[in-house]
């Protein structure tokens, strides 16, 4: 059996024995819209429970956008342009973009020109929040969770600001997109941090695709909602990271549509746990570096079954990566179940944290092995996961350690696939 992996840019190909017992789960394929302009039009002239756009913003405002960084697929060479059409009667003086770092490492100009285009880096301001900076935020309270919220002030300051960004599911937020534009994406470290802190984390409503209930997703909102005439627009992909939606609109209203949208086609129901599961991190973007790839293995997760093992194609390009806390948790700790205990000290709150503790989480349920291209073996082992040079050598050996009629299951994208057992 020959499976495609989604794995950097140009995807790998898997060799899986036909004898083997191998269940391939992806998500519902939708088709990319043919005129995804026209779409993105379309949705800012009828946005949901908000007047057009180009009717919303006044020539005098001063105009935010919100786009995502480097390890989002978000088209932002189509998102900003539709939006930039709907507002030209703004001086282009009055519009600042602004990129959702969260805790993120800043873009390099050529990253930000590979994803906005020369034209827009070139024409108009560009804003890369700095989550460690507070000089460059302002406080407006705290949550129901009691978090401090601070945010981007040159962003809150602005007249009118449109969030844009691309819907998919969740490892603890339940969707991406909506109010993660605004937090994460523009807030200080103190409040990411808050939203981040085990206890949330450890929330069993922080989950793939759960919003309702999810302490994290309800925060995240929470201080969204604080930030007055905000416009959202959202779209969805396919595997070939294509539009196949937009959405516009208020911002509850607009996300809840998106991710409604999502629900159905990467919800699919399993009958039983796995004994191993080969999992991606949807490629190129998403799988830039470990850190990240720790989706893919949540995803795993939620089918595989106690004791059993995680295989996980990341490229990780950018490494472990060696910017934040991550691969530092790491390395200090002796075992997952001792970086847990670290982590859920009372007091204990670093950057990166949340990374760390769903990566331990998952290893106290099953193995897991990496395979990449940019990851040596002793990086891989610092990390406390184990190497797989080739998948099909790591699963020959898993077969002889559970059986040959191990129950395999392989989830070529990824994270844009949630599986779940249905009894």
């Amino acid at each position: 059996m020959i499976v495609k992996l989604a794995y950097g840019k140009t995807g790998l190909v898997v060799d899986l024995d036909d004898a083997l017992n191998v269940t391939v789960i992806e998500p519902k394929f939708v088709p990319g819209l043919p005129d995804p302009r026209a779409a993105l039009r379309d949705a800012l002239r009828a946005p949901i429970q908000m007047p057009p756009l180009r009717d919303w913003v006044q020539s005098s405002d001063r105009v935010g956008i919100v786009f995502s960084d480097i390890t989002r697929p978000t088209p932002n060479h189509l998102l900003l342009p539709a939006v930039l059409d709907e507002i030209a009667h703004v001086p282009r003086e009055n519009i600042t973009l602004f990129n959702a770092l969260g805790t993120h490492r800043a873009d390099t100009d050529a990253e930000l020109r590979g994803m906005l285009g020369d034209a827009l880096v070139d024409q108009y301001r560009i804003v890369q929040n700095n989550a460690f900076d507070p000089n460059t935020q302002v406080c407006l309270g705290t949550s129901a969770h009691g978090h401090e919220i601070w945010l981007n002030r040159e962003f809150v300051e602005c007249d009118a600001k449109i969030v844009t960004g691309f819907i998919e599911p969740h490892f603890f937020a339940g969707f991406s997109g909506g109010g993660k534009g605004i937090m994460p994406g523009m807030a200080g470290q103190r409040t990411v941090l808050g939203n981040h802190d085990a206890g949330l984390i450890g929330h069993p409503q922080s989950t793939w695709a759960v919003t309702k209930g999810n302490p994290i997703w309800e925060e995240i909102h929470e201080v969204a909602l604080k930030v007055p005439r905000t416009l959202l627009l959202n779209v969805t992909l396919n595997k070939d990271k294509q539009i196949t939606a937009a959405f516009a609109g208020d911002l509850l209203a607009a996300h809840a549509a998106g991710s409604a949208f999502v629900r159905e086609t990467v919800m699919v129901p399993v009958p039983h746990p796995f004994d191993i599961v080969i999992t991606t991190n949807s490629g190129y973007p998403l799988d830039l570096n470990l850190y990240q790839a720790v989706k893919g293995m949540s995803a795993a997760a939620l089918v595989v079954r106690e004791g059993g093992a995680i295989i996980v194609a990341a490229d990780c390009w950018d490494g472990i990566p060696d910017h934040g806390l991550y691969g530092q948790l790491l390395r200090e700790a002796s075992s997952p179940r001792q970086l847990l205990e670290t982590i859920n000290a009372p007091g204990f709150l670093k950057q990166d944290q949340w990374q760390a503790q769903i990566q331990a989480l998952i290893q106290l349920k099953a193995d897991v092995y990496v395979r990449s291209d940019n990851l040596s073996d002793q990086q891989i082992q610092s990390a406390m996961l184990k190497s797989s040079p080739k998948i099909e050598d790591t699963l020959s050996k898993l077969v002889v350690q559970y059986g040959q009629d191990a129950r395999i299951c392989v989830l070529p994208e990824g994270p844009q696939t949630i599986p779940f057992i249905c009894s």
